[in-house]
């Protein structure tokens, strides 16, 4: 029995002290990397902010002349056959003109 408790007390006195050492080792490690986090989240957070603003901008912009186009091709729709009727005949007085050929 004291030899159980003899191994147990060797096995403490050699743990304990690793695991002190692993804990002070994993501060010293987070206190060395912690302005690379901050710095880091910073720039996620600006990165972040100036993403969500342009898609805010780019989509409104998006929006508004899909919006612009709709309304003009409903307006101009109506007048495609008088654009296809001026067309017509500016090509026919086009095609009337005697063709000027340089000598």
């Amino acid at each position: 029995m004291e030899a159980l408790v003899l191994l147990a007390l060797l096995g403490v006195l050699i743990v304990v002290p690793l695991l002190v050492l692993k804990v002070l080792l994993h501060a010293v490690l987070g206190l060395i990397v912690l302005p690379f986090k901050l710095l880091g989240g910073l720039l996620h957070l600006a990165f972040g902010l100036v993403g969500g603003i342009f898609k805010l901008l780019f989509g409104g912009a998006l929006a508004a002349g899909l919006v612009v186009l709709v309304v003009g091709s409903i307006i101009l729709l109506p007048l495609l056959p008088f654009l296809l009727l001026g067309g017509l005949v500016w090509l026919a007085v086009r095609a009337s003109r005697p063709v000027i050929r340089p000598a």
